[in-house]
């Protein structure tokens, strides 16, 4: 709520510098190399979000370098569909950080395992058609990035972010390439290649597991880029990616929106990865069959999941235009 203290026409004398000029820090959230911290700036009058290293990753160069690419990766790519950057820092005590709007709402995926857990209050809230909308924004998001040079390399429902206006941002740029920059702080592993085969050379099916949204993170490799479930053939190969990897990443979000389980997941890393290179997931329709989800969803999905990049659609554009239309079949059916 805006209050007239926000909009005081004084500034602060002296003018705060540093992390001193957020006060009432408080701890939002931590992940496996960060802090997001709330606070509100003094000199603009606003509260922001303040993200920062773990203490012990402080001083450690790889974490400095990807904090602060996050940061100016995000702040370049200016769309609705990311959050916009205020100011990058560095604090005597605390070390690099990056201030950006403070957003709320709530994680798709959180969405996503509520309905999986039988929430009806969630599911009239996301029905289908709303869930495929979702999945679209995030590819316009994506169609933009592109245009600027950037893959994502780490989209999930996880860095997907639902605001209670309907916005819908994606979160988490640290993992992207840029094209022309080499990233030797961030290389893929040896000893990951999978043979990847043509989408019609093998009968093999995915043996789905039990319980996707329980289920525990794979462990990726050290230093492997992405999130193993959500990882294109060619990331999973270590071979140069394009746009089309974030294309068959987006087809997995799509599945899991619509399907609400999960396409690819094996019982370890090793198991999904060969699931994604070498068979075949249950189409949506028949996976969820009492979700309402027509068959053109599948050839969706399936187009947008071939092994061979140069099968899938080719820019986001096209995904784009095909979730028009599947949205517009969805939209003349009843939701389940």
């Amino acid at each position: 709520m805006l209050s007239i203290s926000s909009t005081d026409i004084q500034l602060p004398s002296p003018l705060p510098t540093g992390l001193d000029r957020y006060a009432d820090r408080k701890e939002m959230a931590r992940g496996g190399n960060g802090l997001l911290y709330s606070g509100f700036d003094l000199i603009v009058g606003r509260t922001v979000a303040i993200k920062m290293l773990l203490p012990e990753h402080r001083l450690d160069r790889t974490f400095r370098r990807r904090l602060l690419r996050e940061a100016r990766v995000t702040a370049q790519l200016q769309h609705p569909g990311t959050v916009p950057v205020y100011e990058i820092g560095e604090d005597d005590e605390c070390g690099i950080y990056y201030t950006m709007k403070r957003i709320s709402g709530e994680n798709f995926f959180n969405v996503l395992r509520s309905i999986a857990k039988g929430d009806e209050e969630v599911l009239r809230a996301f029905p289908l058609y709303r869930r495929i909308e979702i999945i679209q924004d995030v590819c316009q998001t994506l169609a933009s990035a592109h245009v600027s040079g950037v893959i994502h390399r780490d989209v999930k429902p996880e860095n997907i972010w639902v605001g209670n206006f309907g916005e819908v941002t994606l979160l988490d740029w640290g993992t992207a390439k840029v094209w022309g920059e080499s990233m030797p702080f961030m290389t893929e592993p040896e000893g990951q290649r999978r043979n990847v085969i043509r989408d019609s050379a093998s009968d093999d099916s995915v043996v789905h597991q039990t319980g996707d949204y329980d289920l525990p993170p794979l462990t990726p490799a050290e230093k492997m880029v992405g999130t193993p479930t959500y990882m294109s053939p060619e990331q999973i190969g270590n071979r140069d990616i394009d746009d089309r990897s974030d294309i068959f990443s987006v087809g997995i979000c799509l599945y899991e929106a619509m399907a609400i389980a999960e396409p690819f997941r094996g019982a370890d890393r090793d198991e999904t990865f060969d699931n994604i290179c070498s068979r075949q997931p249950t189409p949506p329709s028949e996976r969820s069959p009492t979700r309402g989800i027509p068959e053109l969803a599948d050839d969706i999905f399936a187009k947008a999941t071939s092994k061979q990049p140069s099968r899938r659609q080719q820019t986001m554009r096209e995904l784009i235009a095909d979730l028009d239309k599947l949205l517009q079949v969805v939209g003349q059916s009843p939701d389940p």
